[in-house]
């Protein structure tokens, strides 16, 4: 969709974007780059450039990165940030309710150096049961939020950590370092079905989020405990429970998810 199409104008139309680099320093320095590759690291989603640079964009809470074909009208969009248009026509709209969304032009060497701060990708085939026991060793911070720390493993968001963490049947405030080999295990598994399931269902719009093409996610549909405070637990019919790890919302079932090891 995206690979050899050539960056003509570059509009950014939210400072805070960019920040702490000039907005005119990446409105300068893309156009007449083409795009080469289009990849994902953690979190960011990476234009590869012809020219060996990167330009990285992270959606944050409320992102949303729209392909626009050429001839549609973008006047009516709210929460305009960024617009990248290529000499066909075509462009990449971001939109960011909350502006949160940041962009960055970065050269190969500082993006590897970015890359490098960030734990392995989950959905790799050397991630497993073995990678992840070394990663929770000795570890006494919640489970929680050692799954939600980028340097630790890379991309598992909030929602994610919840479902995979409640397909374990692990509390989310068990030490990271108590969890036993089988928990290890299955905590290593929930983690790959999870996000699995998730992109097979374009993710979830629990509020603004969109895919590339526009459509709605349906991975909320299948939520089994992440925003379910007071419903039925899906395994014993008991009731999903909220409390806070971290300082972000968590939801899990207190009769499954024991938050003494056993």
């Amino acid at each position: 969709m995206l690979t050899g199409k050539e960056i003509m104008h570059v509009r950014v139309i939210d400072a805070r974007m960019t920040r702490p680099a000039n907005p005119q320093a990446l409105a300068k320095k893309l156009p007449g780059k083409k795009i080469s590759g289009v990849t994902r690291r953690g979190k960011y989603l990476c234009l590869e450039l012809d020219d060996g640079d990167m330009m990285i964009i992270h959606l944050r809470m409320t992102g949303v990165l729209t392909f626009v074909e050429k001839g549609a009208s973008q006047s009516n969009w709210p929460h305009l940030s960024l617009i990248l248009e290529f000499t066909d026509g075509d462009s990449l709209v971001f939109q960011d309710q909350r502006r949160f969304g940041t962009a960055a032009l970065l050269t190969a060497p500082e993006a590897a150096s970015l890359f490098d701060r960030l734990g392995p990708e989950p959905l790799t085939r050397s991630f497993g049961a073995v990678q992840l026991a070394r990663l929770v060793r000795n570890r006494k911070r919640p489970v929680k939020s050692l799954l939600l720390d980028q340097g630790v493993i890379a991309g598992i968001g909030n929602i994610y950590a919840d479902e995979a963490l409640f397909r374990a049947w692990i509390h989310p405030l068990r030490e990271a370092g108590s969890l036993n080999e089988a928990e290890v295990k299955r905590l290593s598994g929930a983690i790959k079905s999870t996000l699995r399931d998730a992109i097979k269902l374009e993710g979830s719009s629990i509020s603004n989020y969109r895919s590339a093409l526009g459509r709605r996610g349906r991975f909320q549909e299948t939520f089994r405990v992440h925003r379910r405070q007071g419903e039925p637990c899906p395994g014993c019919g008991g009731s999903v429970e909220k409390i806070r790890v971290g300082g972000r919302g968590t939801y899990f079932c207190p009769a499954c998810q024991k938050v003494t090891p056993g």
